[in-house]
């Protein structure tokens, strides 16, 4: 067991696992009342008898869409809840790891530490949603404790998530409560000091009225690593008000604390085949008394719904967010000298340092502390109504978001004075790193950033019966970006001007954004549906309230980069889907092109050779196969298929296209290549089978094909790799159940995320799992 030197969260939560009564919804005999049956709670259906496993999704959260799944003309692959329970997927990148075509990248150098998502070779980092709401804050999404399902839509999206989305979007749903009564208390040991206690309690206090309490307590030390650990604890209690009735009223409030030494990385040059020669894999390579990531997050909803008639509703959604982030890094950087005499490059290493060292450098003791808040409301009006024939399910919304940011920059490794201590820190021993510091450790400040983005929109979405078998979905939006943003930096070298801030310039953008998105679906039976589709996704200059547009430079004083128009995105599909075993499994499939028509290069423009044009174009042709639900009443499924095929079509601007010989211009070296950290084939599966004495068995894997780290000069490609993942759960008596699951059990070594400049993030080794549960 690893020393830790934050006490532990949650230990209220985390006793639950020593008490050995608990048990899974897999196996729920308790006895419900007539009014219970066919409640969904926690993922699965409750009836009087029994609880069944519904891997299939039907529907998603959002009203903006108008229709089920089925009959929803673009790939969307929903994780429901218990997916996420039957794989014990703990955080979102775990869940969000058995989604083909998702890659992650490593961390940035001082750049903090949370979700780094690509979708389809995009970054999605802007494009995470919770109940259809931007997320926009950047930290890690260490638990799924408090989510009902996580909703992965593919393709250019801006008309439901709004702008940017040139991929797609991710929706994380949170629970609520529901008509019934359910309590589910769960309990967990396994290796690498895992404990782990949660609770979800649905109790109807009244005919109208329900309630519902989810919180949970976890620790665990990352497997196959030597320091790395997650600390956390969370609560999110919830009330609807009108259950039953045409007026509702839910508030919901979710608090969750985070204390974590996350997987930074270890020394990995693609040049030199993957991990640096006589590098530990399981090695720290930070500061382990320095090193830290501490999160607290807070979220309010507020949600009214009034049904006028069977046809006509309104909801209003509201939410507050708070995100306070603070991670200081040591990231693995430094000047190598390996057992060979010799650096990374083939050069002798320098005088001094010695073979199988090297001298850390980079970012080291780099401290960030951010606070992200958001306030947002939404109105959606739906309705179901005729004209001049044809039926029509229709939603009129409109939106209004302000999201403000905060960031102070500096570093630790200082002394009380503000001084380096160490201009020069001891060298590391590249085989066998000691993980501690053991300086001063002073945070001085160096810069900070701030931004505000208010965001307003309209839209309308409509589905359209045009004849029996034949219907016309779409949506189009209009959406205003107003962000501000300046960056400031400060004195952090001791003397005279120590601590001095200079102001930077405001770096303000306003940018109108009109999107689109239209499918014609066709279905020949009523159980499958056969589509084709198109839409766009539009990009502002200052998409994120994180970052500005930039400044306007010197000698060029009437060229604003703020001024650039937005960027555009389109998307083809065509697909088709089906039901079946009584609409238990649905199989999709689909072919769809996602291009950008304009993404932003450097000018190289005489005048102004540091502007950003958008004159870079790129596509991603593709594939996308897909099951989930029961095949039989004991055999169940979730699996996905994705193919990319990826091209760069224009990397530099049109001036350097037609003018190579420009200063600073060239040939377009990109042009042909392919995306980076984009796996032409990926794939998952996930199936279970109960047996008829009760056990229930699951098997499933993950493969990720490899891909391109850089795409001019020499080119170097990530190692494709396959793990496995294994599921027993048998009920032991009326509500009490175990589940076991064992993850990665070939304990195979493989890499989540690589930076193409000298490390990469080692995924998870081997671990076993035991769950108790108990429902009731």
């Amino acid at each position: 067991m690893r020393s830790h030197q934050h006490a532990r969260p949650g230990s209220a939560f985390l006793a639950l696992s020593c008490v050995g009564l608990f048990a899974t919804p897999t196996a729920l005999q308790a006895q419900k009342t007539p009014e219970e049956k066919g409640q969904e709670l926690e993922g699965v259906t409750v009836t009087d008898t029994a609880v069944s496993d519904d891997v299939k999704v039907g529907k998603l959260e959002s009203p903006k869409y108008t229709r089920d799944l089925l009959n929803i003309p673009q790939t969307i692959t929903v994780i429901g809840n218990t997916t996420i329970r039957q794989q014990n997927l703990l955080s979102l990148r775990d869940a969000l790891q058995t989604i083909p075509g998702i890659t992650f990248g490593a961390g940035e150098g001082g750049g903090g530490y949370g979700d780094s998502i690509n979708l389809r070779g995009q970054s999605v980092n802007n494009d995470l949603q919770i109940d259809g709401v931007r997320d926009s804050a950047q930290y890690t999404r260490s638990d799924t404790f408090n989510l009902e399902q996580i909703e992965v839509v593919n393709g250019a999206n801006s008309v439901y998530g709004g702008g940017g989305s040139i991929s797609g979007t991710i929706n994380l749903v949170t629970k609520r409560p529901k008509d019934g009564n359910l309590t589910v208390v769960q309990g967990a040991v396994g290796t690498d000091d895992y404990f782990r206690g949660t609770v979800d309690s649905n109790m109807k206090v009244s005919d109208t009225v329900a309630i519902r309490l989810n919180a949970m307590g976890h620790r665990n030390d990352i497997p196959r690593r030597d320091v790395e650990y997650m600390h956390r604890w969370g609560i999110a209690p919830s009330i609807t008000v009108g259950l039953n009735t045409a007026t509702r009223f839910t508030v919901l409030y979710s608090h969750q604390e985070d204390h974590n030494i996350p997987v930074y990385g270890v020394p990995y040059y693609a040049s030199l085949g993957g991990l640096l020669p006589g590098a530990s894999y399981s090695g720290y390579y930070g500061y382990k008394d320095v090193d830290r990531q501490k999160q607290q997050t807070d979220v309010g909803t507020v949600i009214i719904e009034h049904d006028f008639t069977d046809k006509i509703a309104l909801r209003n959604l509201s939410r507050w967010q708070r995100v306070e982030a603070d991670s200081i890094v040591n990231p693995p950087q430094g000047t190598y000298c390996l057992t060979s005499g010799l650096t990374t490059a083939g050069a002798a290493c320098a005088a001094g340092l010695q073979p199988g060292m090297f001298y850390p450098s980079g970012p080291r003791g780099t401290a960030r502390y951010t606070t992200t808040k958001n306030l947002f409301t939404q109105f959606d009006l739906r309705g179901v109504f005729e004209t001049f024939g044809l039926e029509h399910t229709a939603n009129l919304g409109a939106s209004i978001g302000r999201e403000t940011y905060h960031i102070s920059n500096g570093n630790v490794l200082r002394n009380a004075g503000g001084a380096t201590p160490n201009p020069t820190l001891p060298p590391i021993n590249i085989a066998n790193p000691n993980p501690v510091y053991g300086g001063p450790i002073n945070y001085v400040p160096s810069a900070a950033s701030q931004g505000k983005l208010v965001t307003k929109a309209i839209y309308l979405f409509d589905a359209i019966k045009l004849v029996e078998k034949l219907e016309l979905n779409g949506g189009v939006r209009y959406e205003g970006f107003d962000n501000t943003f300046r960056s400031d930096t400060v004195v952090a070298t001791p003397g005279a001007t120590f601590g001095q801030v200079t102001r930077g310039a405001n770096q303000k953008s306003d940018d109108g954004l009109f999107s689109y998105r239209v499918g014609l679906v066709y279905k020949p039976i009523a159980n499958a549906s056969l589509y084709i589709a198109y839409g766009n996704s539009k990009t502002p200059v200052s998409s994120t309230v994180r970052a500005g547009c930039g400044t306007i430079a010197a000698g060029a004083p009437n060229v604003d980069p703020c001024q650039a128009k937005p960027q555009t995105a389109v998307n083809y599909e065509i697909g088709g889907k089906i039901d079946l075993m009584d609409a238990k499994l649905q199989l999709t499939a689909s072919v769809f092109r996602n291009e950008r028509t304009n993404f932003s290069v450097q000018s190289f423009d005489p005048a102004f050779p540091t502007l950003q044009v958008n004159d870079g174009r790129s596509r991603v042709n593709g594939i996308s196969l897909g099951a989930s639900g029961k095949i039989t009443p004991n055999w169940s499924i979730f699996a996905n298929y994705t193919y990319l095929n990826t091209k760069i079509l224009q990397s530099i601007s049109d001036l350097c296209r037609d003018r190579p010989t420009t200063t600073g211009c060239s040939i377009d070296a990109q042009a042909g290549a392919v995306i980076n950290q984009t796996p032409k084939n990926a794939g998952s599966l996930f199936t279970t089978y109960t047996l008829p004495f009760g056990l229930q068995v699951g098997y499933g894997f993950t493969y990720q094909g490899d891909y391109n780290l850089n795409n001019t000069g020499v080119t170097y490609r990530s190692k494709d790799y396959l793990i496995h993942r294994a599921m027993l759960s048998y009920p032991i008596v009326g509500g009490l159940t175990a589940q076991v699951n064992i993850q990665n059990f070939t304990n195979k070594k493989y890499y989540s995320g690589i930076r193409n400049n000298g490390w990469a993030v080692p995924g998870e080794g081997r671990q076993a799992i035991l769950s108790l549960f108990y429902s009731f």
